[in-house]
């Protein structure tokens, strides 16, 4: 393989990577966003509703569940493999060394910008 079809290959993932990047990132800013805006409109009716002494809300229980499913929630992230990993292995060392890393950056790289302009 000559220099001039290894740095096509190269370039072609770091370009990829790069413009998944900023599409996940993009994506992933857009959906948080929705999700406070849709749990903020919920948490404003109860209040609403609770002024107006049509329900009565237990803010207190509401707490407690509220931060038990937090809670969970940072449990099951760490159980996916690699982020509560510390230790990696040879296998996925060696892939980084020949594909990963371009990959990675570049996607990093485009994750960040696409967060950033979302």
């Amino acid at each position: 393989m000559s220099i001039v079809e290894s740095f096509g290959l190269t370039a072609a993932t770091l370009g990829g990577g790069f413009f998944v990047g900023i599409l996940f990132g993009y994506a992933l800013k857009k959906v948080i966003k929705s999700l406070a805006v849709i749990l903020g409109l919920f948490l404003a009716v109860l209040a609403y509703l609770q002024y107006h002494q049509i329900a009565n809300i237990n803010w207190n229980k509401l707490q407690t569940v509220s931060e038990g499913a937090i809670t969970t929630i940072s449990n099951a992230i760490t159980q996916i493999p690699g982020f509560g990993d510390v230790h990696a292995t040879a296998t996925s060392s060696l892939a980084m060394t020949s594909f990963g890393i371009p990959l990675t950056g570049s996607m990093s790289a485009g994750f960040t910008i696409g967060f950033i302009k979302g």
